[in-house]
């Protein structure tokens, strides 16, 4: 199946050697290209991709607000567990990697350098469009650091979020934790001592019984709700 890409970047030239790049994948086609937020949100509607390469910084709406309303609008704000419109994809760059924790707030599906080397960028398109979530390891860095100003700065976890939590079994909350450290699948299954299917079994409990979109979500959710502390 053509995984369907829409490109929303101010740059021409940046969105030109995306198209360039993408469009010599036969399991890959660039549907569409936009300039800023506004006309990144019309054409998800219009368009239906099944990922958008999403730039944060841009005149008039930026990425962040075009994330929001596209994952709102197009993904089921209403309804979590409907996931039929277009995952996220943030390419970002060090000057501008202050913005990753709001664009997960927002609902962004994944995050990667600008300067990310071709066949990994092709290969995060897929993982997200498999309804996977993928975090550069330098944005991973700057996130972890953005929850431990905002969770020291920030209200105490809720008797909500305990009750949350109190669905899962122990296991579940193990694996929970394992998420939130960067973890892959493969790697929680070898702590654990357990199937890498049992771990996909897991995960996707998890999510189901937290109403969460992805793994990015997962680990925002672990530490908002302080089961783990940042540095831990």
């Amino acid at each position: 199946m053509t995984i369907r890409v829409l490109i929303v970047d101010d740059d021409v030239l940046v969105r030109a050697g995306l198209r360039m790049m993408i469009e010599t994948q036969d399991d890959l086609e660039v549907v569409g290209e936009a300039g800023d937020g506004v006309a990144a949100i019309e054409l998800a509607g219009s368009l239906e991709p099944d990922v958008v390469l999403m730039d944060i910084r841009m005149p008039g709406m930026d990425g962040l607000e075009a994330t929001r309303r596209i994952v709102g609008e197009l993904a089921g704000e209403d309804d979590p567990d409907d996931e039929s419109g277009p995952r996220v994809l943030v390419l970002t760059t060090f000057e501008l990697d202050e913005y990753v924790y709001d664009a997960v707030r927002a609902g962004a599906s994944g995050f990667l350098l600008k300067r990310t080397p071709p066949e990994e960028l092709l290969a995060g398109i897929r993982v997200v469009a498999d309804g996977d979530a993928l975090l550069a390891p330098s944005v991973t860095r700057r996130l972890m650091r953005e929850f431990s100003r905002a969770t020291a700065d920030g209200p105490a976890p809720t008797d909500v979020s305990n009750r949350e939590l109190d669905r899962l079994t122990d296991r579940e909350r193990e694996v929970l934790v394992l998420i939130a450290q960067g973890l892959s699948n493969k790697e929680i299954a070898a702590e654990l001592i357990v199937g890498e299917s049992t771990v996909k079994t897991h995960v996707k409990r998890i999510l189901m019984k937290l109403a969460l979109r992805d793994r990015v979500h997962a680990v925002v959710y672990a530490y908002e709700t302080g089961l783990l502390e940042p540095g831990s």
